[in-house]
């Protein structure tokens, strides 16, 4: 019976953290696959999560064993009614109104119940663990729920988003649901047959209930990890190597941490780990700041980052797993675990963006995992420390480290960066800051290690198109080839600085489509681009694929899409309908310009097939770069019909045919894969 156990709690978690990349890649191209959209979806998960361990504590405390099997039998059974998870076509936005309460409708329409009961599982099956098997500590189970969530979470982007499309792995993943639902009525069912008519436990029976502080802290050792695990997440993909599926090493590291901190051995040893927290912290503050200082490669502060988080995590989990109640209180145990969470995630994906103009959290709670350690280990006034000696020297260690990591940090805002402009929304952090001196001097506009473009401040050089743009790319050219004595219709996907515009002529009609609302402030206020250009200019605000698809046919001679100049993409830009809402807005001889450039990934094939498939030929296009006049080197793929172009010839004198990998599986809204594009 104990294998049945284990196997129901590690299914539960396997498809817990299954379903969440599965219904996102199934929704996020409805709401334009931004940042916001993913965040509102995580916030749906976290509070489900805490709904299902408020129920799981509620029920445990106040139903009668057969009353409680018969209502979560119940549940189940109506669960199976929502099979297959499929998203229903009436959710789709209508408008450009905040989609977030449709978001989470939605949500909660497809898979709320199913994901509630699956949240409910872990605490549940533990407590009836310990009912069934007096005597026998079931805080082991949770560390294999951790190790079905860890192979959840690697299963989907190594081996199943490869091979299945979004269906399949829908009607797969509803298939394994049903042998959950099986094995957790029958578990539910046959706790209630031994147990029989057994009043509820009341709290004479029970061991004494902690005091109310040890609730708030095992609340808050699992919101300072999950606030440090989302902003390192953020620092490394935004700022340091926006290297693909780079999001997955931190989340492994965070699971890991609460297997090692709850298997039964228990692997957190304070004369370990404490020294290596209290010196970790502030060297990971210091390189938040300065990023280069560690290396020019981005393997060592991948390296640093993560053990750093690691660390703090073991400690942060393991001080937690040293509170652990007796296992007739686990339930408000796990609850107050999914309390911080939630509030971590909800501080991270909701407040940070409104109340902060950077990455501030990362410090904060670095920090506060310092004080949060230094008023536990307060408690144990005896606690000696093989490498740091008594209790009283481990507290003025922490004290001085966190104080020392605090002006650190501080002093950086007010001296480093003064004179840059820093903004943040859901969509990220965006800087403008000046570089460069004399006829060098520049403005540039970046999105982490992300460069969305730059000018010249000098009057005789502000209006030369720079960075990815120069008259060699694949911009500059394809906008030659299309190009006649008549006014030409642009549309570019993605505003930057507004460098294209340096392109225009008086008559010319320049439409931008742009996600950021800050990026389209900064290149109206800080650049002058847009405001030098002659030509009719406007801007769509919203994703652009919505916008497209919702307006009539544009006529574009030129349409450029580089929405995606860093290594993390919006896939739903690069899907074969994608490039259908492109193609109905070209004219007859326009031209697609597709700005590919990568390090860790070879879009070419993902553009070939889609042009292929709509029956028009596509050109590889490498330019250089050239520094005296601020071109960066680019790729590209120019796709059209060059029978039908004003100057096809223009292509051809400096494109190439690439051969076409016809390996790569054509992207659909139902498929994608990161991995069959890897470098």
């Amino acid at each position: 019976m104990t294998l049945l156990y284990a196997s129901t709690i590690f299914l539960s978690a396997f498809l817990l953290f299954q379903i969440q990349p599965i219904v996102g890649k199934m929704v996020l191209p409805w709401f334009g696959g931004s940042a916001a959209v993913w965040s509102t979806c995580m916030l749906f998960f976290q509070l489900l999560l805490l709904l299902g361990y408020l129920y799981a504590h509620l029920t445990m405390r106040h139903l009668r064993p057969r009353r409680q099997a018969v209502l979560h039998s119940v549940l189940l059974a109506a669960s199976v009614a929502l099979l297959p998870i499929m998203p229903d076509a009436s959710w789709k936005p209508g408008g450009d109104a905040d989609p977030s309460w449709r978001i989470l409708g939605l949500m909660a329409a497809m898979i709320g119940l199913p994901y509630f009961l699956l949240s409910s599982t872990g605490p549940l099956i533990q407590a009836w663990y310990a009912r069934e098997e007096a005597g026998r500590i079931p805080y082991r189970l949770f560390a294999l729920s951790n190790c079905g969530s860890l192979l959840g979470l690697l299963s989907y982007p190594l081996w199943f988003e490869p091979r299945l499309a979004a269906g399949a792995m829908s009607l797969g993943w509803s298939a394994g649901y049903g042998v959950f639902v099986l094995c957790c009525s029958a578990l539910s069912l046959r706790g209630a047959w031994m147990a029989g008519n057994a009043p509820v436990s009341t709290a004479d029976a029970a061991p004494a209930a902690p005091e109310r502080s040890a609730h708030a802290r095992w609340a808050a050792l699992a919101a300072l990890p999950t606030v440090l695990l989302m902003a390192i997440t953020s620092h490394l993909t935004e700022n340091i190597a926006p290297i693909p599926l780079l999001w997955v090493l931190p989340l492994v590291l965070y699971l890991l941490s609460f297997i090692l901190c709850f298997e039964g051995g228990g692997w957190y040893r304070r004369g370990w780990y404490l020294p290596l927290f209290v010196a970790i912290v502030p060297l990971m503050i210091v390189l938040s700041m300065f990023p280069l200082l560690l290396s020019e490669s981005a393997a060592g502060q991948i390296a640093l980052f993560s053990a750093s988080l690691f660390v703090c995590c073991m400690v942060c989990h393991g001080e937690l797993a040293r509170l652990k109640p007796a296992p007739a209180r686990l339930t408000s145990y796990y609850l107050m675990i999914a309390a911080g969470g939630a509030i971590g995630g909800v501080f991270v994906a909701l407040l940070a963006p409104r109340l902060f103009n950077d990455n501030y959290e990362l410090p904060m709670a670095a920090i506060g995992a310092l004080l949060l350690v230094f008023l536990t280990v307060c408690r144990e006034p005896d606690v000696v420390m093989p490498l740091m000696g008594s209790g009283e020297s481990w507290r003025k260690a922490i004290v001085f480290t966190a104080t020392l990591s605090t002006c650190l940090y501080v002093g950086k805002e007010l001296l480093i960066d003064r004179g840059a402009i820093k903004a943040r929304n859901f969509y990220g952090i965006v800087r403008v800051r000046d570089v460069g001196q004399g006829s060098a001097a520049a403005r540039q506009l970046s999105h982490g290690t992300i460069l969305h473009g730059f000018q010249y401040l000098r009057l005789d050089r502000r209006r030369w198109p720079t960075s990815y743009y120069g008259p060699a790319s694949g911009a500059g050219v394809g906008l030659a080839a299309s190009r006649t004595e008549a006014a030409q219709r642009v549309g570019v996907v993605g505003l930057g600085a507004g460098t294209m515009a340096a392109y225009c002529r008086p008559g010319d009609y320049y439409r931008f489509y742009e996600i950021n609302p800050l990026v389209s402030q900064l290149a109206a206020s800080e650049f002058s681009f847009l405001s030098d250009c002659k030509a009719r200019v406007e801007i769509a605000h919203g994703d652009a694929r919505l916008s497209l698809e919702a307006e009539p046919p544009q006529h574009f001679d030129l349409l450029v899409l580089d929405a995606f100049s860093g290594d993390a993409i919006p896939v739903h830009l690069l899907t074969r309908e994608a490039f259908g809402a492109y193609f109905r807005h070209l004219n007859g001889g326009g031209v697609l310009a597709v700005h590919v450039s990568n390090l860790h990934l070879d879009l070419v094939p993902v553009v070939q097939s889609a042009a292929a498939y709509y029956q028009r030929d596509s050109f590889l296009v490498d330019s250089y770069s050239d520094p005296q006049a601020g071109v960066s080197r680019a790729q590209w793929v120019l796709v059209g019909r060059p029978a039908s172009m004003a100057h096809p010839e223009r292509i051809r004198h400096v494109a190439t045919q690439a051969p076409r990998r016809t390996a790569v599986r054509p992207w659909t809204d139902d498929y994608s894969s990161i991995l069959s594009v890897l470098k």
